[in-house]
């Protein structure tokens, strides 16, 4: 029986000893951390949206870097066959908005506790607090695993599944980059990803806990657009953020390490300009005789009114029936473009993926091996492959794990024969 040592515990890392032991390996999870799933547990703030029930072809649409290297290990693994395995192993699901999925119960512990009971009935054995420091080869093929405390352990196969960088308090240290890279590995540079932005206008971070519901925003670099959507998002004390801003990271994320950019909200994408002038109009007239500071109050969250103010350049304290045609257009102008400067995003800490990792193109797609070193099998987001949220970064998790273990089996047999 080929022994297989997978290093971390995560989601990839799971499902990959789960595949292998249920094909008739011998697996073994080594993980750091006191407990399996450490980063799962906080996914989807502590909820787990486990993958998306889209149409499977639609996955693809939403993997930002590398899609065409996903193809093998969707179409082998899809999110349809993610919800049945979770299902059959005794975890109702939900679809709630935007084809998200989730356990009923919204408690990610409870995907971790059928993993954990699925891992056990296959057999896996799982090595908790335990820190692997190397991987050896002999003649281009992995040999053995060393421990921190110096121990070596002999493998016929090792699937590194130890994760990026973001969440460091999860123990996400980069440690299985280190690893794959003195194996001879390139290593595209791990940044942060699904992330808050900084901003440079104080006037923003004014707003801070400001949350903002059907507005558009997009994002430019000179007159280039980068980003489109609509949504919702927040004002913090350094930037902005929620979920408008978190999947634009992903999108501009090269371009934002070289230059800044401009954002743009329209804060009412449903009215024209024409359409947004009438209505201002109407108002002012109910309030004709009121300053102009007090007249917008219905227009604006009652913490945005002072910062549109101060940007229309209409005097607050001017009557309402006295502001100019030109002074209006200010405010529609304001109202349709409120624009800022983006300098940065913020670091791992608050990132929810890492972009970057193990350079694909020295990974068979059809099996996750190494094209470098025999037996050596990579999954998960220590991969350089990364998605929107909804769900999609967990999909490439157990898509990658699942055709990781399976290959390892397939792999030893080949040997054999």
């Amino acid at each position: 029986m080929s022994k297989v040592i997978v290093i971390g515990g995560g989601p990839a890392g799971m499902f990959a000893a789960l595949a292998a032991a249920r094909a008739g390996c011998r697996a073994v999870i080594c993980e750091k951390n006191e407990k399996l799933g450490k980063k799962l547990f906080i996914t989807g703030k502590g909820r787990c949206n486990l993958t998306n029930a889209c149409e499977t072809d639609e996955v693809f649409e939403n993997v930002v870097r590398n899609r065409k290297f996903m193809y093998s290990a969707v179409y082998g693994f899809d999110n349809f066959r993610v919800m049945d395995y979770f299902e059959s192993s005794g975890l109702p699901l939900k679809t709630e908005r935007g084809g998200r999925v989730f356990p009923c119960s919204d408690h990610s512990s409870d995907v971790i506790g059928a993993l954990s009971r699925d891992l056990k009935k296959a057999g896996v054995e799982i090595r908790l607090h335990t820190k692997v420091e190397a991987i050896e080869s002999e003649d281009g093929k992995v040999s053995h695993v060393v421990f921190a405390d110096g121990m070596r352990e002999r493998a016929d196969a090792v699937i590194l599944a130890t994760g990026g960088c973001s969440y460091p308090s999860t123990g996400s240290d980069g440690d299985g980059y280190r690893f794959a890279e003195k194996l001879g590995h390139h290593i595209e540079p791990p940044r942060p990803s699904l992330v808050p932005f900084t901003v440079r206008e104080d006037y923003v971070k004014e707003l801070m806990g400001l949350s903002l519901k059907n507005v558009a925003v997009t994002i430019w670099r000179g007159k280039k657009k980068l980003f489109s959507e609509f949504g919702e998002m927040l004002f913090t004390h350094f930037g902005v953020s929620g979920p408008l801003f978190i999947s634009a990271s992903s999108k501009v994320n090269d371009a934002i390490m070289r230059e800044n950019l401009t954002a743009e909200i329209d804060l009412k994408p449903a009215l024209t300009e024409d359409k947004l002038d009438a209505r201002i109009l109407r108002d002012f007239e109910e309030n004709k005789n009121r300053k102009f500071l007090n007249a917008v109050s219905k227009l604006y969250p009652a913490k945005l009114v002072p910062v549109i103010v101060r940007l229309s350049e209409i005097a607050p304290e001017k009557k309402v029936n006295e502001i100019t045609l030109k002074e209006r257009r200010s405010l529609v102008h304001c109202t349709k473009h409120f624009t800022f400067t983006l300098t940065g995003l913020r670091g791992f800490e608050e990132a929810i993926i890492t972009r970057g990792g193990i350079d694909t193109k020295e990974v068979n797609p059809s099996t996750m091996e190494s094209k470098l070193v025999k037996n050596l099998y990579f999954a998960g987001e220590v991969l350089d492959v990364d998605a929107l949220t909804g769900g999609f970064n967990l999909q490439i998790a157990w898509s990658t794990g699942y055709l990781a273990g399976i290959s390892v089996k397939d792999k030893q047999e080949e040997q054999e024969k």
